[in-house]
């Protein structure tokens, strides 16, 4: 088919590779602009541009589309049969949505209509969830609430992180859109029934609050690391928390209470046992490593 790609993260890389590698006809890959990384803040293209350049791809960088009618010319002029969107970062007015022949393809990170929206993959670990999916939907002007075409699910496991189930899923999304290009299957409306949104995640949601039960800070470190990353003060330190288990024990301790040399924090219920920390301007460390270099001893409380 004749195709633009629409993605900007390393999670849309392999869905691009996958079509490129079945023959189909890119025309365009439509990414994030350049912009300033690492510590020269050098203008650095995002992964599916990289990705782009070295299949010999076109690359647009549009900064802004819902309101520049020239970019919606300029799409509508590529004649698409049809446009894979997967985490592009923008979102696409009426007249590109209805610009290719087949509409906008979304490859979205959830099994929808949970988790609908910025962050599915972090939500789905938050919330303790079971299972977690690619839905390959067909993009309409609502967050997320197009009718699906196809769905695929993974487990998430007691020990699952973001970074495990985000590649599960990124591996999943090619395969998928590919089959769903091939077979044209029937679209079917979301249910209204159990529409959840994932909010867009900031550096504040990593703060630890120990009053929380051991099982639900475990999921917040398992789920927010590496961005924005979990973290607990002690004294002046901001410390990051890069693993941790969570185990029984500690009733009537206070909750942010340092129990042993481990260490093990006394939560609102149960404990959680450090196991990587991280101090600013060093890297992580197992915790007797980190020991070793920052105590903490045991009764002291962190924020």
């Amino acid at each position: 088919m004749r195709l633009a790609f629409m993605g900007s993260p390393e999670f849309s890389v392999p869905a691009l590779r996958a079509l490129h590698e079945a023959g189909h006809e890119i025309v365009a890959v439509y990414c994030q602009p350049p912009r300033p990384a690492g510590r020269g803040q050098k203008e650095t293209p995002c992964p599916v541009h990289r990705a782009a350049l070295e299949l010999g791809l076109p690359v647009r960088t549009p900064a802004r589309v819902r309101k520049d009618t020239s970019e919606h010319e300029a799409f509508a002029a590529l004649d698409l049969d049809v446009a894979v969107v997967a985490a592009y970062g923008l979102i696409l007015p009426p007249a590109m949505l209805a610009a290719p022949r087949r509409g906008c393809l979304n490859i979205h990170a959830s099994l929808l209509p949970r988790w609908r929206g910025a962050g599915p993959i972090q939500a789905a670990i938050l919330a303790g969830d079971a299972e977690s999916g690619i839905t390959i939907m067909r993009m309409e002007e609502g967050l997320d609430t197009g009718p699906m075409l196809l769905r695929d699910s993974v487990p998430i496991g007691p020990r699952t992180t973001t970074p495990e189930l985000h590649d599960a899923l990124a591996a999943m999304g090619g395969p998928l859109v590919l089959c769903a290009l091939a077979e044209n299957p029937t679209p079917v409306p979301q249910p209204e029934e159990g529409v959840t949104y994932a909010p867009k995640l900031g550096k504040e949601d990593g703060r630890l609050d120990w009053t929380q039960d051991a099982a639900a800070l475990d999921r917040r470190v398992r789920a927010l690391n590496p961005w924005p990353g979990t973290f607990f003060r002690h004294g002046d330190e901001v410390i990051r928390l890069l693993a941790a288990e969570p185990e029984a024990g500690a009733a009537g301790t206070a909750p942010g209470t340092v129990l042993d040399g481990a260490p093990r924090i006394a939560c609102g219920s149960g404990v959680l046992r450090l196991t990587r920390l991280q101090r600013a301007g060093r890297g992580g460390m197992p915790a007797d490593a980190f020991l070793r270099g920052y105590p903490l001893p045991p009764g002291s409380v962190l924020g």
